[in-house]
């Protein structure tokens, strides 16, 4: 689960313990920032590129670009890494047909948080650097460098998971729920498994996986070509839940089939088959199949298959090793959770061509790297700060590439550590900045996106120093970029801390107009609140919606809770079987700091949070009637029996054998007790967050004789959004605001 994600940012300069990057030089004259060109094309960030790679032999860097005239339509892009060129190498709408979807490809598409773009949405380069596969309109094409694009496929049926083998020989898709591959030069595609249909798929990832496990896929090719290991999964034991998308033309009834918590997920199993479908071997899971298929990797050598199995309650994970010949795996180790805890997944691993393997545990309370090899374990990082993510390694010269916040919580840098021969890590990236990174295989070379508070996305290309050897977009706020002329009106963030309940250390961000002596402004508190997903609050770029909320008259605050990611085990678990308490807490703390800044008038705060945060609204105003004059809940989830069980019963544990922490937990109970303006907002169409969840609260509030206003979106999935929408969302939110707590004195 997702909220959406906003900015916050600056006020007076009267708090100890904060810091603001340099500002970016105003112009001489402003246009005034609006709502509809927060929403419109070009995006005020500058154009962002999207899956950067580079090509097999370094030559090129290709990335999906939106387009300046539609923001939300990608096209293939490459960059020559020497002299600078960059041209369109695949024009989504000179290909493209405009074919509708299909169902499951586009709720992939919602799974992965990108339901409203268009065009080229992924891309795989061909292992020889001279093809790129591309999907597009449910088909498939081959794009070669010299700008001519080949039809793969042509069906009505739609084509999920593409994919090229890694040595090149084939193309790879699924199609009809069974797994299909084709040479990738010449001869027509077969089936490489058969049976499937109904409710057993092969060769996708089944809905926890998609959207809770992030495990995107349901098949793995050998690096050798010779061999693929393959998902198969039954839904028949799950649940149906009917979910009725209601749009703007017509009402379509779907009979989904959703685990929700305490019930049967899909049933599992994992195989290994050659390319045509024959030699067919089935992996041994173990006798319990009540599990999670987790990771699923081959060794360098293609002679092992590395499994990782979780728990149904998610407190232990094996690491199997599987032979693919037999299907027979034994139990390389296992990590177990605490009593009162839970197992992370996480991507941050690697298995080396040496027979050791890379790996990130949270087993020293936060999440470090270490080196497993011949059955023996060698702590490489250590500390109170984590390892967010593994961005390469340099098996040449011993070296790994990770980022985290070693410097300091609200930063992620690169960081570079010898794992032969330990030491401390060594910060590639500048202070002051949010980075992100991703390596070549070899870990030569670094491509890195970084922002700060008053610099939008900036992408280079770095080499294994650190050192930037080109942009790949500096979008610096410059004459011509689209943000230059709001710069006069853009405020700086400060960020500063207050102490929880036990002590704990939270982290706050704001932006205010600029202070007039002796008046209070209104504030807009966002809030998401949830595990699992990353920290709001840090020195990175946040967007310009929140630019235009403090151009209004409001401050904008939010700030980081007790059971949120990123801030180590002790600090994350306090939400076991626990929701909506400590988090909530906190939530209320900042309320009360607020209240007691000068500038701030403590009859004026309105509350809003989207998906967790939907939730933590409607909990925070049942918890504390009169601290907010407003609330806004978005798609929230209002009884945590109807979510899913891979993502509930991590925090609540089984329903069936803890009722208690469900019923503590739900938002419904005190729904009707609500008394302070609540604003309710859904997607119709949402199948992650049902509209049953605010139907329920409707429900509630009805019969409790509670007034309350709703939005209810035709046709909008879990992001409500898109051209128009999103314009007319906030108009909604802001139009309620300016009812009950308007920003003007």
């Amino acid at each position: 689960m997702r909220g959406l994600l906003g900015a916050a940012g600056a006020m007076a300069l009267m708090m100890a313990g904060t810091a603001m990057a340099e500002a970016p030089q105003s112009p001489a004259a402003a246009e005034p920032l609006t709502l509809k060109r927060v929403f419109a094309s070009p995006d005020l960030a500058g154009p962002q590129p999207r899956a950067l790679k580079l090509s097999p032999d370094g030559a090129l860097l290709t990335s999906l670009r939106p387009r300046a005239d539609e923001k939300e339509r990608f096209d293939l892009w490459a960059l020559d890494t020497k002299t600078g060129r960059e041209w369109m190498l695949v024009d989504s709408k000179a290909i493209g047909s405009g074919a509708e979807l299909s169902e499951a490809e586009k709720m992939q598409r919602e799974r992965a948080r990108i339901g409203g773009s268009r065009g080229i949405v992924a891309y795989d380069w061909a292992p020889d650097g001279k093809a790129i596969l591309v999907p597009l309109d449910g088909d498939l094409f081959l794009a070669t460098l010299d700008g001519k694009v080949t039809r793969l496929t042509e069906t009505s049926a739609g084509e999920l998971n593409p994919a090229i083998s890694p040595k090149g020989g084939y193309v790879s898709f699924v199609r009809d729920q069974n797994l299909f591959v084709q040479p990738l030069k010449g001869a027509a595609a077969w089936a490489a498994t058969q049976g499937g249909g109904g409710t057993v798929h092969w060769g996708e990832a089944e809905f926890v996986a998609q959207e809770e496990i992030d495990r995107r896929t349901g098949y793995w090719w050998s690096p050798d070509d010779k061999r693929i290991a393959v998902a198969r999964f039954d839904e028949a034991p799950v649940g149906i839940v009917t979910r009725t998308a209601i749009g703007a033309e017509g009402t379509r009834t779907f009979d989904q089939r959703y685990p929700a918590a305490g019930t049967a997920n899909a049933v599992v199993e994992l195989y290994v088959i050659n390319p045509d479908g024959s030699g067919r071997v089935k992996v041994d899971l173990g006798t319990d199949t009540d599990v999670y298929l987790a990771r699923v990797d081959w060794t360098p050598d293609g002679k092992t298959l590395l499994v990782q199995r979780q728990s149904r309650d998610q407190k232990t994970l094996d690491m199997l090793a599987v032979d693919p010949a037999t299907g027979a795996a034994r139990i390389l180790f296992t990590e177990r959770a605490g009593a009162r805890s839970w197992i992370n997944l996480s991507d941050a691993y690697r298995p080396l061509k040496d027979g050791s393997l890379i790996w990130r545990s949270e087993r020293s309370g936060y999440g470090h790297l270490y080196r497993f090899h011949k059955g023996s374990w060698t702590a490489l990082t250590s500390g109170d700060w984590v390892v967010q993510a593994l961005a390469g390694v340099d098996e040449s010269r011993g070296k790994l590439y990770f980022a985290g916040n070693r410097d300091g919580v609200l930063e992620q840098h690169l960081y570079a550590l010898d794992y032969m021969k330990g030491g401390a890590p060594e910060r590639l990236t500048e202070a002051g900045w949010w980075n992100n990174a991703a390596m070549d295989g070899a870990g030569t070379r670094a491509i890195i996106a970084r922002s700060n508070p008053n610099q939008p996305t900036q992408v280079y290309l770095a080499d294994s120093s650190g050192k930037r050897i080109a942009w790949i977009n500096e979008n610096a706020v410059k004459p011509g970029h689209p943000y230059h002329p709001y710069l006069a009106q853009h405020r700086p963030r400060e960020f500063g801390t207050i102490k929880a309940a036990d002590g704990s250390t939270l982290y706050w961000e704001m932006i205010t107009p600029k202070l007039e002596p002796g008046k209070r402004y209104p504030v807009f508190f966002q809030h998401y609140g949830g595990p699992g997903t990353g920290q709001q609050v840090t020195r990175g770029w946040n967007g310009a919606l929140a630019q235009y909320l403090v151009s209004r008259g409001y401050i904008y605050f939010q700030i980081d809770n007790r059971g949120s990611y990123n801030r180590g085990k002790a600090f994350e678990d306090q939400i076991y079987h626990a929701m909506g308490s400590v988090e909530v807490a906190d939530q209320l703390a900042g309320a009360a700091f607020l209240k007691q800044q000068p500038f701030v008038d403590p009859k004026r705060i309105a509350t809003y949070g989207w998906s967790y945060g939907g939730y933590m609204t409607l909990k925070l105003l049942g918890a504390a009637p009169g601290v907010f004059a407003a609330g806004i809940s978005g798609a929230p989830v209002s009884k945590w029996q109807l979510y899913d069980t891979h993502y509930t019963e991590r925090y609540l544990g089984d329903p069936r054998t803890d009722p208690a922490s469900y019923q503590r937990s739900n938002a419904i109970d005190d729904a009707a007790k609500i008394a302070d303006p609540l604003l309710l907002i859904h997607g119709m169409s949402d199948d992650n967050v049902v509209l049953d969840h605010s139907t329920a609260v409707a429900a509630a509030m009805q019969h409790g004789a509670r007034p309350f206003e709703m939005m209810f979106y035709p046709g909008q999935t879990h992001r409500v959004g898109g051209p128009g929408v999103s314009e007319h969302l906030w108009t909604t939110i802001l139009n309620f605001l300016d009812r009950h707590m308007p920003p003007a004195n």
